[in-house]
């Protein structure tokens, strides 16, 4: 048998990867030095292959000189600690009902548990990470959610970015847990997404990517080919008044909205389900997901 197409398909295979570096060298020098944050969250939370491709992805970025800051929740955890504990999770309006002693629980999971997971694995690929939450270096000071009889829920009050600041300088790659504290200390359940947005904001971010289990803004949300791959701020929040963007998606895209008004040059909502779905949406051309841009 001749060795030839055997030949022909190596060389084809390495073409393909020789073309894809060659395409994301100018997004390589264009996000060189910038920053990034990535709210972790999803499928790509739970499913081990993609844990491990999201950390990969998360270590290639620094080592090409993109600063990464990720951002996380831990909602299925959290759920599974409060059943270990016989504690019904309770929800309202979509938020978790947080009284003391789930905000216990809560804070357990997040910041002593999936917070370290998530540092470990990004240093076990070969990353320098750090892991913090709203405690730490009085990152975030939180307030009360508006939102009646949910408990310790609350809203970002204030980031104070100077300990990021330092982290990143020094190359290390920040990992944050949604919990904060009130200026008495009392803790507080917060949103990921909207700390991963206020956090982007606060340090001028590039570009916030927030990681879902959608292939982004759909304008039929049963049929994934209506996928809107560019939009504005005005067309953002024109599909959420004419209810294209209903339910959860409304969070996630008020949160992108409330970062690019504040500075964040461009914010993305991808599908987490997809191997390299970080890679594929900053360093090729044709991207992934849905990119609302300032």
């Amino acid at each position: 048998m001749s060795i030839s197409p055997y030949l022909d398909q190596i060389h084809q295979d390495a073409a393909a990867r020789v073309k894809i570096l060659s395409e994301s060298l100018p997004y390589i020098q264009q996000f060189a030095g910038r920053t990034v944050v990535i709210k972790y969250g999803g499928a790509a939370m739970k499913d081990s292959l993609l844990k491990d491709s999201v950390m990969r992805d998360i270590v290639l970025l620094s080592c090409i000189g993109i600063h990464t800051v990720v951002v996380h929740g831990g909602g299925p955890e959290i759920n599974t600690w409060l059943e270990k504990l016989s504690i019904e999770p309770q929800f309202k309006n979509g938020l978790r009902v947080t009284d003391a002693a789930t905000m216990e629980v809560v804070e357990m999971v997040l910041v002593g548990r999936v917070n370290k997971e998530i540092v470990s694995m990004i240093n076990r690929a070969g990353g320098s990470a750090v892991g913090l939450c709203g405690k730490d270096g009085k990152l975030i000071t939180a307030r009360p959610s508006e939102k009646e009889g949910v408990g310790f829920v609350g809203e970002v009050n204030l980031i104070r970015p100077a300990i990021l600041d330092t982290l990143v300088a020094q190359e290390y790659i920040p990992v944050v847990s949604s919990v904060a504290v009130d200026e008495e200390g009392q803790a507080y359940n917060i949103n990921a997404d909207t700390v991963a947005g206020e956090i982007a904001a606060a340090l001028g971010a590039q570009k916030l990517i927030l990681l879902t289990d959608t292939v982004g803004i759909l304008r039929d949300y049963q049929d994934p080919s209506t996928l809107i791959s560019e939009l504005s701020i005005g067309q953002a929040r024109d599909l959420i008044r004419e209810g294209v963007v209903a339910g959860g998606m409304i969070p996630k895209v008020e949160c992108c909205v409330r970062a690019l008004a504040q500075g964040v040059r461009a914010a993305h909502i991808v599908d987490g389900r997809v191997p390299h779905a970080i890679l594929l949406e900053i360093l090729t051309d044709s991207g992934i997901g849905s990119m609302i841009k300032a």
